[in-house]
């Protein structure tokens, strides 16, 4: 057989594995977050510098959901491709069905394209074990095969440190797989014999990642109480209320009366409590057509907050502004325990009775809802943080909705669609 037809079948089977929407760029994952400019600035100078080493680095980045690691993950990415030294990439989300089998290849393929020395040495693996891509193979395997030993090839060819970046690792598999794939990764990738590869973890600080790292890991934690991370959501905050006061002239005048006063904006900044997701979802809220943007903002801070209720609070009070809010629960509800998430139009059928229910439902939510505007993507709930709050009764209080009646309204409205 022509070696070169039998290496690009190797090619083409590592191809169909790739996880694309793990790819931290990729169309899949439209719309990217990433970090505001003029925000961020320490913390990515101080990332900048670790990147920098020659010492084999490696970056734990952990906080709570909603602090911004994903928008952090995606900016580095972007500045280190730019500086053409990204290695690698792969973004966990809920809003995709992924697979851990999936990660070790997709790693593969993207230093193929980075490195395009190596990529006869990968496609030669996946010819000589046909198993190789199988998800029943040994990771520790597949990383030996795809990975290390094709980079042995670069170890006296590189002129400054690459990196591999993960994000979201605890999002889309169980504790023992996301601890034995930080473990290997680790572990193989600070050999001696390897070129200087940084490898960067974002997770949230759950106990089973945290004993998985190596005791030589740089950590940086992001916390809410960081005066860093506290200008950065009050920089949010300041830009996009006056974007919203001077694009709102019928509302604001021309020029435009001062807002909000200092008093308001303060609390906002308070209830906000350092979580760059609250501040999205207050500004998406204040910002609604459906009411004056001083009456939206009015309502948020009509409830006094306290410290920790953060973006739990918040979605208690945007769900209490709504008509038949435990319909919008339910909803949310049935979005998430959908085995296949739905089109738009298919949702639009399955909860015919409710479309303009459904219509608000994924407008407020936006900044945590992922909905193409072709329409013609999956409509999902894709942060961590309004997940946890539907799922979680102590979270919802009032507002939660168990499974059971989750599924009970999902059988009507299913039966009403089979009745049209």
């Amino acid at each position: 057989m022509d070696p070169t037809h039998s290496s690009n079948r190797a090619w083409d089977r590592l191809c169909d594995v790739v996880e694309y929407s793990g790819i931290f760029d990729s169309e899949k994952r439209q719309p990217h977050s990433r970090c505001m400019v003029d925000t961020r600035v320490a913390l990515r100078g101080t990332l900048k510098e670790l990147l920098d080493r020659r010492d084999r680095t490696n970056i734990w980045l952990n906080g709570l959901a909603g602090v911004g690691k994903t928008s952090i993950a995606f900016t580095v990415a972007e500045e280190m491709k730019k500086a053409r030294r990204l290695a690698a990439t792969f973004f966990f989300s809920h809003k995709h069905v992924q697979s851990v089998a999936k990660v070790i290849p997709t790693i593969a393929y993207l230093l193929a394209l980075t490195f395009p020395r190596i990529r006869d040495d990968i496609t030669r693996a996946v010819e000589g074990d046909r198993m190789l891509l199988s998800p029943d193979k040994s990771r520790s395997d597949q990383i030996k095969e795809l990975i290390v030993n094709p980079l042995h090839a670069l170890k006296f060819r590189q002129d400054m440190p690459y990196a591999i970046i993960i994000d979201a690792l605890d999002e889309c598999f169980s504790a023992e797989e996301a601890a034995r794939l930080v473990a290997l990764l680790t572990e193989i990738l600070s050999g001696p014999e390897l070129p200087i590869i940084h490898l960067i973890l974002a997770s949230r600080p759950e106990v089973h990642i945290r004993s998985a790292m190596q005791a030589g890991i740089h950590e940086i934690s992001l916390t809410t109480r960081n005066n860093n991370t506290i200008q950065d959501v009050r920089f949010f905050l300041r830009a996009s209320l006056d974007n919203v006061r001077t694009s709102r002239p019928a509302v604001f005048g021309q020029p435009p009366e001062p807002w909000p006063s200092d008093d308001e904006f303060e609390t906002l900044i308070f209830n906000a409590g350092g979580l760059l997701v609250y501040a999205a979802m207050a500004i998406n809220f204040i910002s609604a057509t459906r009411h004056h943007p001083k009456q939206g903002l009015a309502l948020l801070l009509r409830e006094k907050s306290t410290v920790g209720a953060g973006i739990d609070q918040l979605c208690r009070q945007i769900i209490a502004t709504l008509d038949n809010p435990l319909v919008h629960c339910w909803m949310l509800a049935s979005i998430i325990q959908l085995t296949e998430p739905l089109r738009l139009v298919e949702l639009q059928k399955l909860f015919y009775d409710d479309q303009e229910t459904l219509a608000v439902t994924l407008e407020v939510f936006s900044p945590v809802i992922l909905n193409p505007p072709d329409g013609d993507g999956k409509v999902e709930i894709y942060h961590a943080s309004l997940r946890d709050f539907i799922n979680d009764p102590l979270r919802s209080e009032h507002y939660h909705v168990d499974a059971t009646h989750t599924n009970e309204y999902l059988a009507i409205c299913c039966l009403h669609l089979l009745l049209q």
